[in-house]
């Protein structure tokens, strides 16, 4: 199908490979393919999924004057590390909002998004959750007062001008399905924001792709992603109302949040090990290790049977397991 996407900036390395996992079909496929979307490698300092969603994000934010950008996360958050390097590549200046005391000494995320010269401001949870529009308001009138203008991005890059990134995300994933004779599929990834499993969902509509969208919480539960997912396409529809709304099936799997976002139990930590010895892979335990173990426990279930492909998407997050390195038992 043939969109008018809105312009974007290049900033991702793509196409990202698809990956058949060999070893891991043979230890947990249970007769599936297992396949990784390698949304990992989409840069360096730039990698992962969020840089699909700030291509057009940023230019979003050029072609209607803002020279700032304003958007929040935790402190190991990857979009707003994200956002720092592609703010900083693009000359644009960039204030990140984050969730939780600043550490004595910056790690993983956070160091990197000082090296890109960003502006942090911490906040403890209590006040981050219950003021944070009063933080983005506060934000964009102190740097209106000094003549800039501030576009406040939420969290994720998740909103209606975001979902692009993953609806022509999809025009990869047929081509990568035609090369590896995938005639159906599963597709999983981790759902934190909803925004990427709200682009994936739209995209496989349009683009007619033979899959099945599935997002694994790691945080909330499934009413608020299925909510969320919905929000955001309709949010896309109302800014793009030429495009065609699709029949819109958000689907999650729910029950592999644990203890709570950012908070990865020992099996977790085990997975992550025995995946990056396995196929030289290495899943985050924010986002991906919690997806990819809820992927396995699902196949084990019979979710996917009756279909031979599963696909996972890595939307990256290696910086973040570098702060938690003291939970793996060596």
């Amino acid at each position: 199908m043939t969109l008018a996407y809105p312009r974007r900036n290049e900033l991702a390395r793509t196409p990202t490979p698809l990956q058949y996992l060999e070893r891991a079909s043979q230890n947990w496929g249970r007769g599936h393919r297992l396949w990784v979307k390698r949304d990992d490698l989409t840069g360096c300092t730039l990698s992962g999924n969020k840089v699909r969603k700030l291509e057009f994000i940023t230019a979003y934010a050029q072609d209607n004057g803002y020279d700032t950008l304003i958007t929040c996360g935790g402190l190991q958050s990857n979009h707003c590390r994200a956002t720092a390097f592609a703010g900083a590549r693009l000359g644009l200046q960039v204030h990140l909002l984050l969730r939780g005391e600043r550490p004595a000494d910056a790690d993983g995320n956070l160091l990197l998004d000082e090296i890109a010269g960003a502006t942090v401001s911490c906040y403890p949870p209590r006040r981050f959750f219950s003021e944070i529009d009063q933080l983005f308001n506060h934000w964009q009138q102190h740097y209106a007062e000094r003549g800039r203008q501030a576009l406040a991005i939420p969290t994720g890059g998740s909103d209606g001008i975001g979902v692009w990134g993953y609806i022509r995300a999809c025009e990869e994933l047929q081509d990568d399905f035609s090369a590896a004779g995938i005639e159906q599929a599963h597709l999983v990834t981790a759902t934190g924001s909803g925004g990427t499993q709200a682009g994936l969902t739209l995209g496989v509509a349009l683009h007619k792709l033979p899959a099945t969208v599935w997002g694994v919480n790691v945080c909330d539960d499934e009413q608020y992603f299925l909510d969320k997912t919905a929000a955001d396409a309709a949010d896309w529809h109302a800014r793009y109302p030429r495009a065609t709304m699709p029949d819109f099936k958000p689907r999650v799997l729910d029950g592999y949040v644990g203890d709570g976002y950012g908070i990865a139990g020992d099996h977790i930590f085990e997975l992550i090990a025995e995946l990056g010895r396995l196929e030289g892979l290495v899943l985050d335990p924010v986002y991906t290790g919690k997806a990819f173990a809820g992927m396995l426990a699902e196949i084990q279930q019979g979710r996917f049977s009756g279909c031979r492909d599963i696909v996972f998407l890595h939307t990256g997050g290696i910086f973040g397991v570098f702060p938690q390195r003291n939970h793996f038992n060596w």
